[in-house]
């Protein structure tokens, strides 16, 4: 009943329709790497896409012998070879150097095989044969009509040879002698090339359309007749069809029409729910549309999508489109909605490619980078809402890249390709088929030589010999092992979590590391206004709650001016943080003129007061003149806007503070505005600063639109800080706290500032209040030395403080010895890690819980990395800059709809992080489900195995109506009600057992089968001896009517229900068996129809269809229920009470991982090497604080002009550092501190026995680095610069607030933001400075 189920899921999982053959071979990891490291050819060398390449041809005396061997195998071979396509190719073809290829084969990093036909055409699509000199040759009509025949003289530039795998184009490279991905125009162009480009002509794009192929993202709906012969073929049916084959030669023809009935209905489901899927990701994916294109005289046609190649310059329309390519903007501006790539719906304005060809320096000119000149690129998939322009200018875009080459183009392929999920529960499935085999061989040897020896016809031999097979490997095996995952997938969708990979449910069972997206994930996706802190005169104000309270001064200006907002179809759209911003000054934005045509006026946008209390509104209307946009790279964004009824032009700037405060004057700067940024980010607010300058009078309008931005940001005015607040969902520190409980090891992976990652990982409980966070930093200095440096992110010398309880509230100090320690880590630091600390990046991994402004990509690397070291990683995303680590991890949960969420496996409606915990329980339930059933399935077959073999001692067998009532009535019922169980409430703290070849699960099966064997044994030897006993006589009719018959039948009966039960196991994983009331009915139903069969089979009619000669007393036909009853005992008793042990297992995981230690997980051994090494990371007396190290790196950085930060490239992101300039530290000379020993300056409370501990205290600050070469040398340091340094360190390590306690006597060890809350304990010799 249930042969259906496998077929089913698999579909549903299938989410890759590759046109190439693929076989997936199981082979170990370091056989790939030694295979990469061994001279041989590669495609894609050194890329994440890196595949082993070898060319073969054909010859054609091996393909005979295969096609002989076809006949000899009786079609084993070609099953074989239809499975494995390679082998196909290795057995058929000779290998050859790549330039005389016809075939090529290939094997990726996951060790996937793809074949692939090399195709030979001409530059006008003729397609070509090549054929080689021979001493007569002639050229027939058949061949002339099929194709053009070319004689290989030389190398012919007019010809184009190139094989397609994995949907991408490689052609061959004459002169490098390879195969190389083909590209678009992205690579070795520079800007002012591209705008040089002119429009194709026809011919031009008909050659291109040739090279290129067709734009366009094409999933097949493959034919029925296609689908049917795959499904009849697969391993799975074949054996089924062998099974049935067998069955009917047997006359078992009842259940082997059962079989074949479910297998029809199965194939039919299959077919139709495949094409179902790909017809739903097709209508999906694909799209189309006319599209105007620039001609080489200028002139504009219309053509349709799909026959777009690079080269081509395509018109935006003014209302908008779907881009169909990857395009350049080259003219306007276009407002776009990105939701498809990123998952966030923030419109994002593209700006024209910058043209440096007017400049005559050499070096002005850029070489094009897609990721560095993102913001002006259209990518498919995307959709432009609206276009700017000015006066008739069209908005012009130069198509780069199309088809699957595309962006959107590589998120399908990352669809239809998956990596694959390496399980070790479903490798060890294929062990234990395997082990079967080998038994059935067993079996079927022993079969012939008992039918021999007993002289039975050669048919009867061999039919008992086949039959025996089926018996020891279950056919219905496969589709009993998803009975747990179905049913945990409509548990799923109960909960309102989608999967569209079943097979990941399984996957989920085994998890024990969940990587978590912040913004939208742990937190709100809406930020909150907190209020701003404006400056004046160096020094900070008091902070304003509500800023449309401000005066009227820049930075209100500033707040209503800075930003990227727009007004589409009547409603301010962008950012949301700007949204925010400009909501909370209560002002209105007008942007007069028709939308696309706004560039017409002088003031494209105008703001001015509406709700705020000011007056005289008609002095603060501002007009933005220009923007120049969010850069990820530069940390800010900057716009010129001028009163309208001033004559003068002003630039206002906003972005990350400290990069903000390196643009001001110093002098404008507070000197306490490390401390006051730090107050706010170690408590997880998000902080933004604003500066202004006024323009010099001599730059008009027109310099205003030609002025660089790095000739106006600079000599800024500083403003003040704005405050905003993500709060935590309400959910997540308690499912933190449930999935820590349960030993899950939750890691945070984020794009945000790496003290504000850390502050939330704080408040959700990630990281415990008395645990040290390490901030890594790595870098590599101006003389290309990489330098590694630890520093902690709090102060490591102050003690855990907890009040005492009673009337004094004095405060207790405890000094933890042996403190727990997490990794902070930034993406810049991570990117150096990869490079040249390779061999550290494993430990950073293992012991690392919040990564911070890490890229898309290096989200994904971590993911992959934690999977290398023996974690299975799940990854939950609000789908925005996660797609890769989603699709990456285990198990990938969305909390988006997006589209570009449609590779993860799993989708939940409900956006918070409770998902995860559901998930991953039902995942132990269907693990521990398809475990019980393997083994349930394993010892049923084994169990009638031996059944058959006893009954095959006397040339007798099961009779067919005995072989009805197990295989229908016990075993398909018990095995479809077995997976019902709902999971267990509350995670274990231990995950379950995912291998099938340890000791525990080979010792049960073992066990068992001796019980069953011993039972069986006994019952036939028992009956034999007794006085009425008639012995077995061989008939030519098959009549198996016997007393041994009824005997083994009765007992092994009994032994189905009883195994069923014994592995029907529940706590901690599975609830009771009691609450499964359908498993429950099922049992009962069984065991009194069993008892009705083998006790009292009246009337007589029914037990002579069974075929049953029970025992004439009553009494011994009870002795098999007395049997089956201390079967049953002992059965349970040994699964339960030892196997299941806790003090054995743990007893048995000791000994093995002290004898065995090669076979510990990778991450366990690394653990246990930090554990041994106390001393690591090395401990350095220099005392640096996390500020301190940030000023370090930047400097370092920014010396080589590299890109050090990596944010998305929403400008929401934008969170404060604690980086600090030297020249700004420098100047910093005024000290508010009473006491210079403490420190400490500002607000910030230095907590201190007194003033004289201060001086042992700043001895004992360590900071712990690993370097190539020291950065700070004591030196030509003086005392000066090491109290300055002192300084900028306490107030680095200054401890993140205890505010994440419900306790009453938790206590701020910094001072709260302004206007906020404070709560210190009383303690007499304090000293606050």
């Amino acid at each position: 009943m249930f042969v259906w189920i496998c077929p089913i899921c698999e579909i549903i999982s299938q989410t890759r329709f590759n046109e190439e053959e693929e076989i997936e071979s199981r082979c170990d990891s370091n056989q790939v790497k030694m295979e990469m490291n061994s001279g041989l050819t590669f495609l894609n060398k050194d890329t994440d896409d890196q595949m082993v390449i070898s060319g073969y041809r054909v010859n054609k005396v091996r393909r005979w012998m295969v096609y002989v061997g076809y006949l000899l195998t009786g079609g084993i071979l070609p099953l074989v070879l239809y499975w494995c396509p390679h082998w196909y190719i290795k057995c058929t073809h000779t290998v050859t150097q790549l330039s005389e290829a016809t075939k090529v084969v290939l094997k990726d990093q996951y060790e996937q095989w793809f074949v692939a036909e090399v195709v030979l055409v001409t530059k006008d699509g003729t397609r070509v044969k090549i054929i080689r000199p021979t001493p007569a040759f002639s050229f027939s009509k058949r061949r002339r009509k099929a194709t053009a025949d070319i004689l290989l003289t030389g190398h012919d530039e007019n010809l184009m040879r190139y094989f397609v795998v994995k949907k991408v184009k490689y052609c061959w490279n004459n002169e490098s002698q390879e195969f190389e991905k083909l590209k678009g125009l992205e690579n070795n162009m520079t800007c002012s090339q591209l705008h040089a480009l002119q429009g194709l002509s026809a011919t031009e794009q008909c050659r291109r359309r040739i090279t290129y192929g067709a734009n366009s993202i094409a999933v097949h709906v493959k034919p029925v007749v296609h689908l049917l012969f795959k499904e009849i073929l697969s391993p799975f049916y074949v054996f089924q069809a062998f099974s049935a084959s067998v069955w009917f030669s047997d006359e078992y023809e009842i259940y082997a029409s059962c079989i074949v009935f479910l297998s029809t209905l199965s194939i039919i489901v299959s077919i139709y729910q495949t094409r179902k899927m790909q017809r739903a990701l097709k209508n999906t994916i694909q799209s189309s549309t006319v599209v105007s294109v620039c001609r080489e005289n200028n002139e504009f046609v219309d053509i349709h999508s799909d026959d777009l190649v690079p080269g081509d310059i395509i018109e935006i329309p003014r209302r908008g489109c779907n881009m169909q390519c990857d395009a350049v903007l080259l003219t306007g501006n276009c407002i776009v909605n990105e939701s498809m790539l990123t998952g966030e719906s923030v419109p994002i304005t593209k700006t024209p490619l910058p043209n440096p060809g007017g400049h005559e320096e050499e070096d002005s000119d850029v070489k094009f980078s897609m990721k560095e000149h993102s913001k002006h690129v259209l990518f498919c998939g995307t959709q432009v809402i609206q276009t700017r322009f000015y006066g008739n200018q069209k908005v012009k875009a130069l198509v780069i890249r199309t088809g699957f080459s595309t962006s959107k183009g590589d998120l399908v392929r990352s669809i239809m390709y998956p990596k694959p999920a390496d399980f070790k529960f479903e490798r060890d499935t294929y062990i234990f088929v395997g082990v079967l085999a080998i038994i059935a061989g067993f079996g079927f040897i022993y079969s012939i030589v008992l039918e021999v020896r007993n002289g039975e016809d050669t048919s009867d031999i061999i039919l008992h010999a086949l039959d025996i097979i089926t018996i020891a490997v279950p056919p219905a095996l496969p589709a009993a092992l998803t009975v747990g995952i179905v049913f945990a997938q409509q548990r799923l969708k109960n909960l309102k979590i989608y999967c569209i990979s079943p097979r990941c449910i399984n996957v989920c069972g085994g998890i024990n590391a969940v990587c978590f997206d912040k913004t939208g994930t742990l937190t709100e996706d809406g930020l909150m206004m907190q209020g701003v802190v404006p400056a004046n005169d160096s020094s900070f104000e008091d902070e304003v709650l509500d800023p449309s309270f401000l005066k009227a001064n820049p930075l209100l200006v500033g707040m209503a001016t800075c930003h990227s907002l727009t007004i589409i179809e009547g409603s301010i759209t962008g950012d949301p943080l700007d949204v925010i911003m400009f909501n909370s000054i209560g002002w209105v934005l007008e942007e007069p003129g028709e939308e696309e045509s706004r560039f017409d006026m002088m003031v494209p946008t105008v703001v001015y007061p509406s709700t705020s209390p000011l007056k005289f509104k008609d002095d603060l209307q501002y007009g933005v003149i220009r923007q120049f946009t969010f850069s990820s790279a530069l940390q800010r964004m900057s716009v010129v806007a001028r009163n309208l009824n001033g004559q003068s032009f002003e630039l206002y700037t906003k972005g990350a503070p400290e990069m903000i405060a390196s643009l001001c004057k110093q002098e404008t700067v507070p000197p306490d505005f490390h401390e006051k940024l730090m107050s706010y980010t170690q408590h997880g607010y998000r902080v933004i600063a604003m500066a202004w300058k006024e323009l010099p009078s001599k730059i008009n309008y027109v310099k205003v639109q030609r002025i660089q931005r790095e000739q106006v940001e600079k000599d800024l005015i500083f403003l003040g800080l704005i405050v905003m607040e993500n709060k935590l969902k309400p959910e997540t520190t308690p499912v933190i706290n449930e999935l820590r409980e349960a030993n899950i090891r939750c890691i945070m992976v984020t794009g945000d500032n790496v003290l504000t990652a850390v502050s939330v990982a704080r408040e959700c409980r990630m990281v415990d209040t008395a645990d040290q966070i390490i901030v890594v930093e790595a870098a590599v200095s101006k003389d290309s030395k990489p330098m590694l440096n630890f520093v902690y992110a709090d102060d490591k010398t102050k003690p855990v403080e907890e009040v005492k309880s009673g009337e004094s509230g004095s405060l207790i100090q405890i000094e933890e010895l042996d403190q727990v320690f997490h990794f902070a880590v930034e993406g810049r630091s991570w990117a150096v890690l990869q490079k040249h600390y390779p061999e550290i990046l494993p430990k950073i991994a293992v012991k690392g819980t919040v990564f911070a402004r890490m890229s898309p990509e290096q989200k994904g690397q971590l993911v992959e990395l934690l999977q290398e070291l023996g974690y299975y990683v799940g990854m939950c995303g609000d789908g925005a800059n996660d797609c890769g680590a989603l699709k990456m991890a285990h198990a990938g949960i969305s909390l988006s709809e997006a589209e570009a969420s449609v590779a993860s496996p799993f989708t939940s409606k409900v956006p918070n992080v409770k998902c995860v915990p559901n998930v991953i329980r039902q995942g132990r339930a269907a693990l521990v489900t398809s475990y019980g059933i393997f083994k349930y399935m394993a010892c049923y077959s084994l169990t009638q195995f031996v059944s058959v073999s006893i009954l095959y001692y006397i040339s007798a067998s099961l009779t067919d109506p005995e072989f009805l009532y197990i295989d229908l009535f016990l075993l398909s019922t018990l095995s479809i009600t077995f997976g019902r169980t709902d999971p267990y409430p509350e995670l274990a703290k231990e995950p379950p057992p995912i291998s099938l070849t340890s000791i525990f699960p080979i010792m049960s099966l073992v066990l068992q089968m001796l019980i069953q064997t011993a039972a069986q044994t006994f019952c036939f030897l028992h009956i034999k001896s007794q006085p009425w006993f008639e012995p077995f006589v061989e008939n030519p009719d098959d009549n198996y009517w016997s007393y041994e018959n009824t005997a083994v039948f009765s007992m092994s009966a009994y032994q189905y229900i009883i195994l069923a039960i014994t592995f029907s196991k529940g706590f901690p994983y599975r609830r009771n068996m009691f609450t499964n009331y359908w498993f429950l009915v099922n049992v009962v139903v069984c065991v009194l129809v069993t008892l009705w069969v083998t006790i009292y089979p009246e009337p007589k009619g029914f037990q002579e269809v069974m075929e049953l000669r029970s025992p004439e007393s009553i009494s011994y036909r009870l002795l098999y229920v007395g049997i089956a009853a201390a079967n049953f005992l002992l059965s349970v008793l040994i699964e339960t009470y030892f196997l299941d042990n806790p003090y054995l297992r743990n007893r048995w995981s000791r000994f093995v991982d002290r004898c065995l230690r090669h076979t510990e997980v990778k991450y366990k051994t690394i653990e246990r090497e930090i554990i041994e090494a106390p001393d690591w990371p090395p401990i350095d007396k220099t005392a640096e604080g996390v500020a301190n190290g940030y000023m370090r790196l930047d400097s370092m950085n920014s010396i080589q002009g590299v890109n050090i930060y990596h944010p998305s490239d929403s400008e929401s992101d934008i969170k404060s550092l604690t980086s600090v300039s030297s020249q700004k530290v420098a100047t910093n000379t005024h000290r508010n501190c009473v006491d210079k020993s403490a420190f400490n300056q500002g607000s910030l409370p230095c907590i201190v026995q007194n003033s004289k501990d201060t001086t042992s205290l700043r001895q004992t600050r360590k900071s712990r680095t690993l370097s190539e070469s020291a950065v700070d040398n004591a030196e030509g340091t003086t005392n000066d610069d090491i109290l300055l340094s002192d300084e900028i360190t306490s107030l680095a390590h200054a401890r993140s607030r205890d505010k994440v306690s419900n306790s009453s006597s938790a206590i701020p060890l910094i001072d709260p933001p302004p206007g906020r809350k404070k709560t210190f304990g009383s303690q007499e010799d304090t000293k606050i400075c």
